[in-house]
Order: C-alpha cells, then structure tokens, then sequence
C-alpha cells in the first residue's frame, strides 16, 4: 500500500465549484485524492486541516525542548513537542504529501508555515552536530522515495517559471527550500491563477489544473505501482 497525507492550508472551508467563496486549492487536492483512490481504493489516507485547525506556532519553550537531548527531557518539554511528534509521525509515515496551499501575500498561509516549523526537527527530520566536518546539518529522509504535490491559487498571474512576476512568489519555492533541507526532493506543483479576475481567464485555469492534477495523480500512482512491483 501507499500512504498519503492530505493536507489543506486555505481559510476559506469549502471548495471552489460547490460552495460560495469556496476555496480553490481545496477543490484541486480533493480532486487528486479522489482520483488516487480511484485507481488505489485500499491506499490509506491521513486527513489534516492546517487552515481551520492550524498548530500553534514555534516558541521559546518548543526550541527549548526539541534542541534538549531526548533522554534529558523534562515531562513539560516533551508535553510541548507532543503535536510536532504527532506530525512528524504522519510525515514519516506518508509515501505521498498532498498539500492544499493558497499564496497568502506572495507566501504560505501562516498555518502552513507553522506546519512546516512543526515538522522540520532537530533529530527527527533533520541532523545537527556542530563538531561534524563540513556542513553540521543534514536531512534525516533522504533516500525514504516520498514524493510532495502541492497544489496552489493565486489572485494575479504571471508567477510560475518565466513568468512577469515569478520572482514574487515565495510559495513553491520556500517549500521546495524547506522539504529539501529534510531530504524530500521530489516536488510537484500545480496552481491555479486569475482568482482576483474571476470570468473566462480564472475558469480556463481551472480547467488546465485539474487536467494536470488528473494527468499528475495516474502517473504517480502508476508510478508508485511499478515501483512496488520492481521491489
């Protein structure tokens, strides 16, 4: 079996194309889970809300506590990382990262960035020994094979790869930078644009997304199937 995480980071609680104001990252990684469990009904899927259940953000008492050796923890320190351990758990159990994640002004929502300051972990995700020889960090999931798709909406246009404004977006970027300092490189993404214009423009993007997240979820899964079958 494949595992995936379905993970959400919009605001807004629906999906775009059934409820008012709905959101359309939602609406995209909804679609490729359902269409991944077309083709793979009894792969299991862990479900979390990163935008109406956020976890809360790092603070001194967490950095205190993950940067203090485990077996010198003291009962409150490891009450504090208790979720972050819950959500790395779930990263580390995953084959498949399905993220739902809209550009908040040019970045990722804050609960989407508290996420990731959950999960990228002094020895869980990452190594660190300040004596080692070169770089004293390293990623911990290197050579573990997940795969990230992640799934974005964006109010203009223009900020994909050559685009008039790609150097605006801190979106793709900033979470290719985060998953590869823990060792996930194999990153996809596809996004949504126009959301501000709305009309013909926002319902013709829509359109190309979800035919490439349909084109995206029957690769991956006929990848992932070759591969259980190679091994």
């Amino acid at each position: 079996m494949i595992r995936l995480l379905h993970l959400d980071a919009s605001a807004r609680a629906g999906r775009s194309g059934e409820q008012p104001h709905g959101s359309h990252t939602r609406r995209l990684s909804a679609r490729f889970v359902a269409r991944w469990k077309a083709l793979r009904p009894d792969d299991p899927v862990v479900y979390r809300d990163l935008g109406l259940a956020p976890p809360p953000p790092v603070t001194g008492d967490w950095i205190h506590a993950a940067f203090t050796p485990e077996a010198r923890r003291e009962a409150w320190m490891h009450d504090t990382l208790a979720l972050s351990d819950a959500l790395v758990d779930e990263l580390l159990a995953a084959d498949v990262i399905v993220a739902g994640v809209p550009m908040y002004n040019f970045g990722v929502p804050a609960g989407f960035k508290a996420w990731i300051d959950n999960i990228v972990r002094v020895g869980r995700t990452f190594g660190f020994d300040r004596s080692r020889s070169g770089a004293p960090y390293w990623p911990l999931l290197t050579g573990m094979d997940k795969q990230l798709v992640v799934l974005g909406s964006r109010g203009d246009h223009g900020y994909g790869a050559g685009g008039r404004i790609e150097a605006m977006n801190h979106v793709e970027p900033s979470i290719r930078t985060a998953f590869g300092y823990i060792g996930i490189t194999r990153m996809h993404a596809v996004a949504v644009e126009y959301d501000e214009f709305g009309g013909e423009r926002l319902a013709r993007s829509l359109r190309e997304a979800e035919d490439e997240v349909d084109r995206l979820s029957g690769r991956l899964a006929s990848d992932v199937a070759l591969d259980s079958v190679a091994a």
